[in-house]
């Protein structure tokens, strides 16, 4: 599903966050300093835009992992085209849920609407837990329901009627991805709950913040320091 629409993940991106998704990710990126001289391990990268952010500020490594190879293609290009720290990314194909990285890695764990598509959320909570250090950080950027009735009826009719329909437009896509987009943020666990979950998985101070009306949310988590 994700290697159909990987061609046009950017620009659908772009016109149906009305261009919000790059100061999401931005926003993200600031919550979990310090980023100068971390490393960094950015999970269901996509097409890299997280993953870019972070080596623009300052992070010592990036490493972008994803489970589909289209999406890492076109993350490769872009790094590349762009040049300077973000052509060091490494993009890896990868398992959030296993992955392949030694205990206390990295200082900065990320994933950008990605939680939300893992088979076993609490599992990958785990893994992220394990690679990082002592002091590091989660940031974990997903799409939530305003609390807003007014306004959840009407991001409701925008993401469930009309993105829906003109996304799939734009990727001419026949995989059924932008159906199944909004109604995984529908049935998945509110910053709230995946709060919970985070703490469950080991993570000491977990902090969370809504944007957007509500649409959105941060959820940052520290491994307590040894």
């Amino acid at each position: 599903m994700f290697s159909a629409i990987a061609h046009a993940y950017d620009i659908n991106n772009r016109i149906h966050s009305f261009g919000l998704d790059q100061s999401w990710r931005r926003r993200a990126v600031n919550q979990s300093n310090p980023v100068v001289g971390a490393d960094v391990l950015d999970v269901a990268c996509g097409t890299g835009d997280l993953a870019a952010h972070f080596a623009r500020q300052g992070a010592r490594s990036v490493v972008g992992l994803d489970y589909t190879a289209a999406m890492l293609e076109v993350a490769r290009t872009k790094a590349l085209r762009e040049g300077g720290a973000v052509a060091a990314i490494r993009f890896v194909e990868g398992d959030a849920q296993a992955l392949s990285f030694s205990d206390a890695s990295f200082d900065i764990v990320s994933i950008a609407f990605g939680i939300r598509n893992v088979a076993d959320p609490d599992l990958a909570l785990r893994q992220f837990r394990r690679v990082l250090r002592p002091g590091g950080r989660l940031a974990i950027l997903e799409f939530a329901e305003p609390g807003s009735r007014f306004v959840r009826a009407i991001h409701g009719c925008y993401t469930r009627r009309i993105m829906p329909w003109t996304a799939t437009l734009l990727a001419r896509d026949d995989s059924g991805a932008y159906h199944y987009l909004p109604r995984s943020v529908e049935t998945f666990l509110d910053p709230e709950a995946l709060a919970v979950r985070v703490r469950a998985a080991g993570f000491g101070a977990v902090r969370t913040s809504r944007m957007t009306l509500g649409t959105c949310a941060i959820t940052v988590a520290t491994v307590d320091s040894a």
